[in-house]
């Protein structure tokens, strides 16, 4: 069984990781590193909207990750264990309301709305873990709350190289 104070470290680390590129990205903090990609303020933003809708998930509260169909699940299921599994969190496109237009307006808003959000993830997820351990998904069907940090853990860590220019 995986520790779940491990897990938040991770999360905290992964996060913490992300701030210190946030700040490292200050020249270029609005600009898109490529065409059709997202401004450092975009990806920070996602990320915060991602714990959050996380939290959701976890807590089994309406949320804007997508809801897959039972049937799919399984398939959606095999993804996130490879991610779990590998620690690689491969190239994909977001649902339309993870798709961040804007973002913070400077690097120093990165910190307390990514604290926040991260805030909010941890209650639920401690929450969760404290009465059946399990998040109840509607695109990967019930997972252990570990896991779904873990998934969460790696999907920061995959934004952390979209933070620099070019």
């Amino acid at each position: 069984m995986v520790d779940i104070n491990a897990v938040l470290a991770a999360n905290r680390a992964a996060v913490a990781d992300l701030l210190a590129a946030a700040e490292e990205s200050a020249e270029y903090w609005t600009t898109p590193r490529a065409p059709g990609k997202w401004s450092p303020a975009q990806v920070v933003e996602h990320v915060a909207l991602s714990l959050e809708e996380g939290g959701n998930v976890v807590a089994g509260k309406p949320t804007k990750l997508p809801s897959l169909p039972f049937f799919i699940r399984p398939l959606a299921r095999m993804f996130f264990n490879r991610v779990v599994r590998t620690g690689q969190f491969p190239k994909a496109k977001t649902n339309r309301d993870m798709n961040p237009e804007v973002g913070l307006t400077t690097p120093a808003d990165a910190r307390p709305r990514l604290e926040q959000a991260l805030a909010a993830f941890e209650r639920e997820c401690t929450a969760r873990a404290a009465s059946d351990g399990l998040a109840p998904s509607k695109a990967f069907g019930n997972v252990s709350v570990t896991d779904y940090m873990r998934f969460t853990e790696l999907h920061t860590r995959h934004h952390i190289k979209q933070m620099t220019a070019g």
